[in-house]
């Protein structure tokens, strides 16, 4: 069957029109100068779909549903396939980005621009960016090698046309890897197609024909290998047998219908079909290339035959499995970082790194031609063919470990900063202020803002030392920098709100320590260092104490008195990080809180930001978006507060933190759009995304309520751990949340009621307050769900008791206490003497004598523990709302004897039940008025109770007082009376005598 040239068709405007199909072969992706992306089902499509990326686009590429487009906004764009939905800016250029193509798995992108720069940028992590400059000219085509280990670029031979934009330029030289093995690159230069050897870089060969007048334009690889395409500047397509050298017999030479230049080329990844554009905006379809047949396992089985025959002897021996090595097998170095940006390598190991560097060189074919010797391998190594099936491995293959790959070590960072390799970068932004770090030709210096002007004004410094690491308090900014090869790690510290005048200190770490962590508290200053060490300062520069970590820090973060450290326990596997976690108070007392206990990520995530609320409790972020705060209600547990991926309108797009306030709630963060960290000009907005726990079932009512009353108590476990280490605490803000709160209760309450749960409105009714029990227990009666008011009562009775048992509890320690500092208030000093013992003998023999003497001159009274009254009033309003007669009960009290004439032997609970089915069936004016009658009996025993008040302890006490002065008057008076009459007897009767 002949191949067959279907009619072209219009597409954009004219002007450079780039084109490619998805990973099926479905769809065919186009995009022109009229800045409009369109997906087409067929060359037949009327209706495609559109989708405007900028003024102009440039060049376009699709796989694994990600489409990447070059327009003229100086942007690499990203958008969902088939969808279209925008999802970010991969990276951006000072001017246009001339070509953008996909790595072989699609995790990267290379864009070349027309600033002489190329980039290499991560798909799912755009932060993640290699960058290389060096080049002459503007950047025109570019392509990945099939292993990743190469990327080549054009820039300007010697035979084109030095221009500065793609649509001028004489040919755009789109260059291509052979699939597969990637063992030729083809160039195409002037008329011919020259074919340079993986490696050797020598110039295999060259494909022409006769009838090329023009020069090439672009050149295309089919799926296979086999087949090469390419179109020149006067709109012919050759189509060449690799193999064989020769163009292909059926299809020699094709003449484009209105000799446009051809700038776009693309192979059907399953059928032998070329899509192709024109500088027109034409959109054209060759079909039946080759030998006419659509591929199928027969069709590829002779491709991989014909193309086994391109392999020499030596590749034979290779392909026979003497010397096969999987891609899979570990690679000494394959996993170390290079470039301080990557912050988190992907487990997959390539050998790719060895090249990929953050340097300023371009990287040309010269340049891959001398760092070739970087990868040991001859040039017969290759370990499969392109496109093919993988070959059976012989007998002699080794076995490799084929298990969870360990998981690159995370570096260490500092929350709120950026990425060190930028010339304009955050060092630090929380919620005292934002300090920003210039380093390039012209200056390098380091600038503080203040968000509150009162704190300090804003700071201008030199950054001669190079610092890296910063962190800002209320009190000082702290900076440190790595050691060089002459200088040791420093750490500096500007104490600007010291009253002395040296307001400056700098502390030199040993040799070969360097500083990977700071942070800054109240007084005190930490950093932690390579030698896994944590050494603490006092802000004016005191060396305090020091101590140990179990492993590599991550990040480090302080407030107030506390310290929270990140580090590696371990080594994770298949993308999980290991990490630990310490928290240690550094106050008067000082004491671990968490020993390392193990920090919770999400699957394959790393962290991103830790820190502590404005509150002072710790929190942290993943980078999956998780937000996770302590919890100290839960045994120092922590719970997932807020998902900031849910806010991010694109898959490309992140939310960076910047603070956590508890009261009011709010998550202060930046939104980046397409990338992970904003940029320092123009000044970023900081955007409030509200907290969520994840609870289920959200939507319904009662998922909402539970969700806001779990969160309010989160949210406050802060108040107790303030007011415990004496701090001041709002009472009326508390007061509010407490309300709050039991608003929540009773609403789920009330709910339950509806819903006839009853078990679980008593499981609702233990967690509310006192108060709120009995409302609930109107609500309960007055729903006439009697049997649910009877154990609430029950439940009132016990927190009344509960209560009542704190209280007394409380003003006993207090009363003890107060009795304890009165009594050794009445020690007396300690005799100086000459040795322990005779102190101690001294002591008891003096402390006995003067006992005696106090007890003869005054014995002591001890007061019994007598509670308050206002806690008495308290407790007899609780009792007096607990023990209140319903009309139930008053009823039942009248009837029980009849209900047990007519049930003899029934227990209690059978005649409540019974008690209870009979009230019911009466009417309800009839029950109206056992209920009056029981408010009257109410109010008339809370009268009675009112009249027979018991005299307060103050009160007794005063009786007491008086009625002892009364009987020691009587005692007193009578001595004297029997005293005088017996004189006068005894007058009398010597008077008689005498």
């Amino acid at each position: 069957m002949p191949s067959a040239q279907k009619p072209m068709r219009y597409g954009h405007t004219e002007g450079h029109t780039d084109v490619c199909f998805d990973d099926t072969g479905s769809c065919i992706v186009t995009c022109g100068s009229d800045g409009d992306v369109r997906i087409w089902e067929n060359l037949d499509d009327d209706d495609p779909k559109s989708i405007s990326v900028g003024e102009k686009a440039y060049s376009c590429a699709l796989k694994n549903g990600r489409l990447i487009t070059a327009a003229s906004n100086n942007t690499v764009q990203i958008h969902t396939f088939p969808e279209g939905a925008p999802d970010g800016i991969l990276t951006r250029f000072t001017m246009n980005a001339n070509h953008v193509v996909f790595n072989n798995d699609g995790t990267k992108i290379a864009a070349g621009s027309s600033d002489f720069m190329v980039k290499v940028v991560e798909v799912t992590d755009s932060s993640k960016q290699k960058t290389f400059r060096g080049h002459d000219a503007p950047v025109l085509s570019l392509s990945f090698d099939p292993r990743d280990v190469y990327l080549t670029c054009v820039t300007n031979w010697l035979l084109l046309q030095k221009c500065n934009d793609v649509i001028n330029a004489k040919s755009i030289c789109r260059l291509g890897w052979q699939p597969g093995s990637g063992k030729l690159l083809a160039i195409p230069v002037d008329k011919v197609v020259k074919l340079y050897r993986r490696e050797t870089w020598d110039n295999k060969f060259d494909l022409s024909d006769t009838s090329i007048t023009q020069p090439l334009n672009v050149v295309a690889w089919s799926p296979c290998g086999q087949y090469l395409v390419a179109g020149s500047v006067d709109g012919s397509i050759v189509v060449w047998n690799v193999e064989t050298q020769e163009c292909i017999e059926r299809y020699v030479v094709t003449k484009h219908e209105k000799n446009y230049s051809i700038c776009g080329l693309a192979w059907h990844p399953k059928y032998r079909q070329i899509a192709y554009t024109d500088t027109e905006g034409n959109l054209g379809l060759l079909e039946d290339i080759g030998d006419g047949k659509k591929p199928n396992d027969k069709v590829a089985s002779t491709a991989a035959k014909d193309y086994n025959d391109l392999f020499d002897g030596d590749d034979d021996d290779y392909l026979n499995g003497d010397v096969i090595e999987p891609p899979s097998s570990p690679t000494p170095g394959a996993n170390e970082d290079h470039g301080d940006d990557d912050d988190l390598m992907p487990t997959a190991s390539h050998q790719r790194r060895a090249i990929l560097d953050d340097d300023d060189n371009s990287l040309d074919i010269g340049m891959i031609k001398a760092n070739s010797n970087l990868l040991a391998k001859d040039d017969d190594d290759d370990d499969q063919t392109g496109g093919f099936p993988a070959l059976p491995a012989s007998s002699t293959q080794q076995h490799f470990y084929d298990g969870p790959l360990p998981t690159p070590r995370q570096k260490p960072f500092q929350s709120g900063s950026t990425p060190t390799h930028l010339m304009h970068r955050f060092m630090v932004w929380n919620s005292v202020g934002i300090i920003r770090c210039y380093n390039d030709e012209q200056d390098n210096a380091i600038d503080i803002e203040f968000h509150d002007t009162s704190v300090h004004h804003a700071t201008h410094l030199p950054n001669s030392l190079n610092h890296t690491m910063a962190d800002l308090s209320t009190e000082a900014i702290l900076l440190a920098c790595e050691s060089t090869e002459e200088l040791a790690s420093k750490l500096h510290c500007i104490h600007f709100s010291s009253w002395d005048t040296n307001k400056e200190w700098t502390v030199d770490m040993p040799k070969d320590e360097d500083i990977e962590a700071i942070c800054l508290g109240q007084g005190w200053a930490a950093c932690a260092t390579s030698a896994l060490l944590v050494r603490l300062f006092t802000v004016g520069g005191v060396q305090k104490e020091i101590f140990s970590l179990p492993g590599p820090v991550v990040a480090m973060a302080g407030h107030g008195e506390q310290l929270m450290v990140i580090y590696h326990r371990g080594t994770g596997f298949d993308g999980d990080q290991c990490l630990g976690v310490q928290l240690i108070e550094l106050g008067k007392k000082k004491k671990q809180v968490l020993h390392g206990d193990p920090l919770s990520l999400t699957k394959k995530s790393y962290l991103t930001w830790v820190g502590f609320s404005a509150e002072g409790t710790p929190c942290y972020v993943d980078s999956e978006g998780i937000v996770r705060m302590l919890n100290r209600r839960l045994g120092d547990t922590w719970i997932p507060v807020c998902n900031t991926r849910e806010h991010c309108k694109g898959k490309s797009d992140h939310y960076w933190v910047v603070g956590i306030h508890e009261n009011p709630q709010q998550l202060r963060c930046i939104p980046c759009k397409g990338a992970r960290f904003p940029p320092t000009l123009p000044r970023p907005a900081v955007a409030i995304l509200p907290f969520t726990l994840p609870y289920c079932q959200v939507t319904t009512e009662k998922g909402q309520m539970e969700e806001q009353y779990w969160r309010s108590i989160v949210f406050h476990n802060h108040v107790d751990y303030l007011s415990k280490n004496g701090y001041e605490v709002d009472e009326n803000a508390t007061s509010q949340s407490v309300k709050e709160q039991q608003e929540l209760l009773m609403k789920l309450f009330a709910l339950s009621c509806k819903l006839e749960r009853e078990f679980r409105c008593v499981e609702l009714a233990d967690l509310m307050t006192q108060n709120v029990v009995n409302l609930a227990i109107k609500y309960a009666s007055r729903s006439r769900r009697l049997n649910l008011a009877q154990r609430l009562s029950e439940m009132a009775v016990e927190k009344a008791s509960e209560l009542a048992t704190a209280l007394e509890e409380e003003e006993e320690e207090e009363d003890f206490r107060n009795h304890r500092n009165v009594s050794s208030n009445k020690k007396d000093p300690l005799v100086p003497s000459a040795s322990v013992l005779d102190n101690m003998s001294k002591y008891s023999k003096k402390t006995s004598s003067s006992s005696r003497a106090v007890n003869k001159q005054s014995p002591p009274v001890i007061k019994p523990l007598i509670p308050k009254p206002k806690s008495k009033q308290v407790m007899f309003l609780v009792f007096s709302c607990c023990f209140r007669t319903t009309g139930f009960q008053m009823w039942l009290e009248e009837n029980r004897a009849s209900i047990l004439t007519d049930n003899p032997g029934l227990n209690e609970a059978e005649v409540i039940k019974e008690g209870m089915s009979r009230f019911r069936v009466l009417l309800s004016e009839e029950r109206m008025a056992w209920t009056e009658k029981a408010k009257g009996r109410a109010a008339n025993d809370l009268t009675e109770d009112k009249k027979r008040k018991r005299p307060t302890a103050t009160e007794d006490e005063a009786k007491k007082n008086q009625e002892q002065k009364a009987e020691d008057s009587n005692l007193s008076k009578k001595p004297k009376t029997s005293g005088q009459s017996t004189n006068a007897r005894l007058s009398a009767f010597a008077f008689k005598q005498s």
